[in-house]
């Protein structure tokens, strides 16, 4: 048994709760919440800074972190997935080892779940044995080729298959971006994932050149079809914004995370709410930047009341692999997001969006969700996030 307590504790479920104990087993199953009065403080763990729970990562390409610091920052888009393509044939050990030591990142920075886009069986060992609870979205995409798309699905049918659904690890098929999915593909995808709910993740709206596809069929889009030798003469423009285009295709019975959202309106934050019940928005605040220079506009979410859930996407776009640097970063560039908003986006929502719910997110009797101390010096003086540091507690 173990007794902890630090300045605050913050469940996410509740209001932050001071003079207060966790007392867990060793496994850190949370037994009760009690008032300190209640335990000798001899028997008690106690710390400078903020209890909170394990963190969830909603986005993560943990198959590209042997990329790490190779491809250009603020190339937009289009010319980084052009970049992406050329480092794909590194050696197989080179790749396996920066996987194990990514995934080993994350559990050091206080992650407890990740939901992991995959297109080949790379991460498939590691995750079987991580501490980390693994959401495998193995991401499919024939470039809008109806005429492929049963080659397609069946080559990562293979992939899907590869892939563990036990030991706390769950996988589904998901569709990689609405300018990359046919119509058949998309319904292939459904047929395999089944009526009974999985979450399944989309890129959405990252940049400006997505929407101007679907909805005149120009942009810069072309041009990356056009450098991948993709004929596009089967494409017709909707008249539409991308959003609209895949969610029609899309199982609204399903958790689903729409992926970066940076160039996402008022329009389509309601669209998407009003499609289903259990939508996420996951934003990479650091990806966006590290790739296009931009963020999403957070008021728009705020105002909306719609779920927000963190990401970090991979090393390929991105410095480090931490949720913590994420809410740093919202913070920093959009300082009316409030501490416990982004602590809410960065543990419980992500946790619901995962369907991890029943176990992690929050600091609630029952759950064996990790625990973090958020601290810094000077920590008893006022908590400053900017300065923060995580520490793994359990």
């Amino acid at each position: 048994m173990r007794k902890i307590t630090a300045d605050e504790i913050h469940q996410v479920s509740a209001a932050p709760l001071r003079d207060t104990v966790l007392v867990t087993d060793e496994d850190g199953t949370i037994l009760s919440i009690d008032p300190a009065a209640d335990h000798d403080p001899a028997s008690v763990e106690s710390y400078s800074g903020i209890i909170i729970p394990g963190f969830i990562n909603t986005h993560c390409h943990l198959e590209l972190s042997h990329m790490r610091g190779k491809v250009s920052t603020g190339t937009g888009l289009i010319t980084f997935i052009q970049s992406v393509v050329q480092f794909r044939d590194f050696a197989k050990e080179e790749i396996v080892d920066a996987i194990r030591r990514a995934d080993q990142e994350m559990y050091d920075q206080g992650i407890v779940a990740v939901g992991d886009i995959s297109n080949q069986l790379d991460t498939a060992e590691t995750k079987l044995n991580s501490r980390i609870s693994y959401y495998t979205f193995v991401e499919a995409f024939d470039f809008l080729d109806d005429a492929k798309s049963q080659e397609i699905f069946n080559q990562y049918r293979a992939v899907y298959d590869g892939h563990h659904d036990s030991a706390g690890h769950r996988k589904s098929m998901v569709p990689h971006a609405p300018y990359s999915v046919s119509p058949s593909l998309f319904s292939q995808i459904n047929q395999l994932n089944g009526e009974s709910q999985q979450t399944v993740s989309l890129h959405n709206q990252e940049t400006t050149h997505e929407n101007q596809f679907f909805l005149d069929k120009t942009g810069d889009m072309l041009r990356f079809y056009d450098g991948f030798g993709l004929p596009l003469d089967q494409f017709r423009p909707t008249g539409e914004r991308s959003i609209r285009y895949a969610l029609q295709y899309m199982d609204p019975r399903h958790r689903t995370i729409l992926v970066h959202n940076t160039i996402a309106d008022a329009d389509d934050i309601a669209f998407a709410s009003s499609w289903g019940s259990q939508v996420y928005f996951a934003s990479c605040p650091n990806a966006n930047l590290y790739i296009e220079n931009r963020l999403p506009s957070y008021e728009l979410f705020i105002k909306a009341g719609a779920k927000m859930t963190l990401g970090t996407d991979s090393l390929t776009s991105n410095w480090q692999l931490s949720i913590l640097e994420e809410m740093k970063t919202i913070h920093k560039y959009q300082s009316f997001v409030g501490f416990e908003n982004l602590l809410l986006w960065a543990t419980l929502n992500g946790a619901e969006a995962l369907g991890y719910a029943d176990r992690l997110g929050s600091l609630d009797i029952g759950k064996r969700p990790g625990i973090n101390l958020l601290h810094h010096e000077g920590c008893q003086q006022g908590f400053d996030l900017a300065q923060a540091k995580v520490r793994r507690i359990i």
